[in-house]
């Protein structure tokens, strides 16, 4: 989405935490480590699949230690996985870590970047992987990535051979290693070539490990002791590579912070042999490329002579880096790349001694293409520097020249009204605005992959002279307001359509013919919204809508409208479309948005649709409990097939007779995020024993979700066993078990359409007592017959199930509804 909240400098103080959403606000100890970056003209790309894979210890000390420009290139944005925080899962998960990372590298100094690569769930093998990431595709992105960032180093967190477990770790190191190759070479995707050159890194490495029982590190690999102090951050760097690796919070991966000693392992896998060092062999200074002694020795007085009680005393020495940068030979590409990365941190620095806050904020969040918005301008030189502000341009919309010699620590603010671009695109994630394959994002702008996330929409450019030096900046627009609870925040500066249509659900599921109720909301993001709501449905399928005039006078204003529909006897799976008819144009987004504490707003604007799911489905009782897990759509998606659910929090849990519910389901991961489960154990068990049926959805058994309560009436572990082929043979091992027969019988059909895989975390050492209904396996891997087991006790019974219903339910798969109906209509034991 367009990330309107803040200005991403180059790299240079990046291990912050910026104070500002706009302008920063640097200490003297980050002025003196920008300071120190200006010098080091060299870089290394670490390389791995996912968010969290990254060795944040070795990030943080490469970035700040050693000053290199460091980037960790993460194949995929972390979409399959699971979501310990919340009901998000596929692309919106997927915005939720993208934004976890680029937080874990403001902390450790890092830059990122991504491939294409969609995560479409655990992978067991490589050629698996590639064929849902159609390798040259995601060859292509890692090899334009090293073009263009120019490692003298790349580093893989895993190996080819397999010791990384996952199908994606051992995809990343194979097309890490071939990427090695063909970025040098220029009959390789020479497209790329229109817009960078080939790039020779020196070596690469795999960044060895010892994680649980795999130990892959030796005695005579490379070896680097990266927990060393960091004086001016008070942290040593395994200090900061927890800060950084909590960020990853969707993942339940809060680290505990690390000192002394710590030595991470390397072996070579190609290039250059280096025995002591990763950058062994190669001068990370200017001194590298000819005609830079001057500004070598300029760098290294300014850092001399910085004093970190007057850092404007440095301003004039800065100003001087800036002209000689500037006066570098311009015909030498790789000259350039460097010259173009150290002015942009020259001026960083310059704005940093001299104090100054530069600030472009609208009235309200969301700007309408064609529209006017308020913009409020502010601007403070806060130390005693020549500054004069001489123009303010409005994203090319309007310009106000001031030639004003800005006072020390004096306040300047400009307001003015200005009226958007009707052609200005709507804010959204690049990668997700096109169609995409079920393992490869669409990205018609090829000058966007790699770029973790959008560029703002709306930018001011300041055009400034410090002393003698003109110096043009850009600030983003933002939105800003005062919480009465979290004091002053920020958000993106949205650009909207003037109206955003939401439907109640992503999947309207049908088990008859009787007509359903829906609503349609339609809310207003501009004022005075008058129009018409038109709703299409597919063959088969029939909508009626009463009074779809609607007129909406406030921005903000809502207004939800209810349409009929009715399937035909035998009408087959299709959708509903929603448009909005103002005066003559059809609008047709909706919008989902994600607020968490951790990371800025995040939102999707999609198209407003939503499938018709037709399933054949009988089922028994109607009232049944669902007790929260870590976040999943099953409760909901039970209610939409006609069952009453109420939701037991701990409170209804001790205070709730349970016999009047027919059956009872934990969410996924319940008994990991929620402790006091298992003070009610023997309420449950108490529960099933007079005739309830408990059905138990997945939880982990690891360190991110340990599980040492007890959930059933009779003993069993819960496994990493995992079937990811959502294609995988089902074998029937108990075909007259009620669990495939009543209501419903149970086919092989009923397994067709399940989407990224069949279950995780299955069970396993099972006491005796525990039926057994499924096998199933990946390929060329031993069966297991832990996905479901059934357990009798007293009357009634209790289930556990890895079956991944929180992903089959919401995408409306069909056998999925009738198996769980099934389950949550076991009969009572006689």
């Amino acid at each position: 989405m367009k990330k309107l909240f803040l200005l991403l400098l180059v790299t240079s103080f990046s291990h912050f935490t910026l104070k500002s959403q706009t302008s920063q606000e640097l200490n003297s100890s980050e002025i003196l480590q920008g300071l120190k970056k200006l010098n080091t003209v060299s870089s290394i790309l670490y390389i791995a699949a996912h968010p969290d894979d990254e060795n944040t210890r070795l990030l943080g000390y490469l970035a700040n230690e050693k000053n290199l420009r460091t980037g960790y290139l993460s194949l995929t944005r972390g979409d399959g996985g699971q979501n310990l925080i919340g009901k998000e899962q596929g692309e919106l998960l997927g915005l939720i870590r993208t934004q976890e990372l680029l937080a874990a590298r403001r902390v450790d100094g890092a830059e990122q970047f991504f491939t294409r690569a969609k995560d479409f769930g655990y992978s067991k093998t490589p050629e698996e992987t590639f064929e849902f990431w159609n390798k040259d595709s995601i060859l292509s992105d890692v090899v334009l990535t090293i073009r263009k960032f120019k490692p003298d180093v790349i580093i893989c967190r895993f190996p080819t051979t397999g010791e990384g477990g996952h199908g994606h770790h051992t995809a990343s190191a194979i097309l890490a290693l071939e990427a090695f190759d063909a970025a040098a070479d220029p009959t390789k995707f020479p497209e790329q070539l229109k817009y960078t050159q080939t790039w020779k890194t020196r070596r690469i490495f795999w960044n060895t490990f010892n994680f649980g029982s795999t130990n892959t590190t030796a005695p005579d690999q490379l070896k680097v002791d990266v927990g060393v102090y960091n004086p001016l951050f008070g942290k040593s760097y395994g200090e900061i590579a927890s800060e950084s690796r909590s960020m990853h919070k969707s993942q339940g991966f809060g680290s505990a912070k690390q000192r002394g000693s710590n030595i991470e392992y390397f072996k070579l896998l190609k290039g250059e042999e280096a025995k002591s060092d990763l950058m062994e062999g190669v001068n990370p200074r200017w001194d590298r490329m000819r005609g830079t002694e001057s500004l070598l020795k300029t760098i290294e007085d300014c850092i001399k002579n910085f004093n970190p009680q007057q850092p404007e005393k440095s301003i004039t020495a800065l100003v001087q880096i800036h002209k000689e940068l500037q006066n570098l030979d311009s015909k030498n590409d790789y000259v350039n790349y460097w010259k173009r990365l150290k002015l942009k941190e020259t001026e960083n620095l310059l704005f940093a001694c001299s104090g100054l806050w530069l600030e472009s904020f609208a009235s309200d969040y969301i700007g309408i293409p064609g529209q006017e918005i308020n913009l409020t301008t502010q601007i403070v030189n806060r130390n005693n520097s020549d500054l004069k502000i001489n123009s303010i341009s409005y994203f090319g919309l309007g310009d106000t020249s001031l030639n004003l010699s800005a006072k020390q620590n004096e306040l300047y603010s400009f307001k003015r009204k200005l009226k958007l671009n009707s052609n200005m695109p709507y804010s959204s994630p690049y990668w997700l605005n096109e169609k995409h394959q079920p393992g490869l994002y669409t990205v018609k702008n090829k000058v966007l992959i790699g770029k973790p996330e959008n560029e703002a929409a709306a930018k001011v450019l300041f055009d400034l002279t410090i002393q003698d030096l003109n110096i043009k900046t850009e600030r983003n627009v933002v939105y800003k307001y005062t919480d009465p609870v979290k004091g002053e925040i920020y958000r993106p500066f949205e650009i909207l359509p003037p109206i955003t249509i939401q439907l109640s659900e992503n999947v309207f599921v049908f088990t008859d013919n009787n007509p359903k109720t829906i609503a349609v909301t339609i809310k207003a993001n501009a004022v005075n919204v008058s129009g018409t709501l038109m709703l299409k449905v597919s063959n088969g399928w029939e909508v009626t809508l009463k009074n779809p005039e609607i007129s909406l006078s406030s921005k903000g204003d809502e207004v939800v409208l209810e349409a009929v529909i009715s399937p035909s006897k035998n009408a087959k799976d299709g959708k509903i479309e929603a448009f909005f008819n103002v005066q003559n144009e059809a609008y047709s987004k909706s919008i989902k948005r994600i607020e968490y504490d951790h990371i800025p707003y995040q939102f999707i604007l999609s198209d407003a649709e939503a499938g018709l799911i037709n399933i054949d489905l009988k089922k028994t009782g109607t009232n049944i409990a669902y007790i929260p897990g870590a976040g999943d759509d099953v409760a909901a998606c039970l209610k939409q097939i006609g069952y009453t659910v109420t939701l037991l929090t701990d409170e209804l849990l001790t205070s709730e007779d349970l016999s009047k519910f027919t059956s009872i389901v934990t969410g996924v991961r319940a008994y990991n995020t929620n402790e006091r489960l298992q003070t009610f154990h023997s309420k449950l068990m108490d529960y099933v024993n007079n005739g309830g049926n408990l059905i138990v959805q997945y939880n982990t058994n690891s360190r991110v979700g340990p599980l040492q309560a007890k959930i059933g009436p009779y003993p069993f572990t819960i496994s990493r066993t995992r079937v990811t082929d959502e294609k995988a043979d089902i074998k029937f091992v108990n075909e007259k078990h009620n669990a495939l027969n009543f209501p419903n019988k149970i086919t092989q059909k009923d397994f067709d359409g399940w989407i990224q895989e069949r279950g995780i975390y299955f069970a396993e050492d099972q006491d005796k007592n525990y039926e057994t209904i499924f096998s199933m396996n990946d390929p060329k891997e031993k069966s297991s017959e832990g996905s479901l087991i059934i357990g009798k006790y007293g009357a009634g019974n209790f289930v556990y199930t890895g079956l991944v219903f929180f992903r089959e339910l919401p995408a409306g798969v069909p056998g999925a509804y009738r198996l769980l109906v099934n389950l949550l209509s076991l009969p009572q034991n006689k």
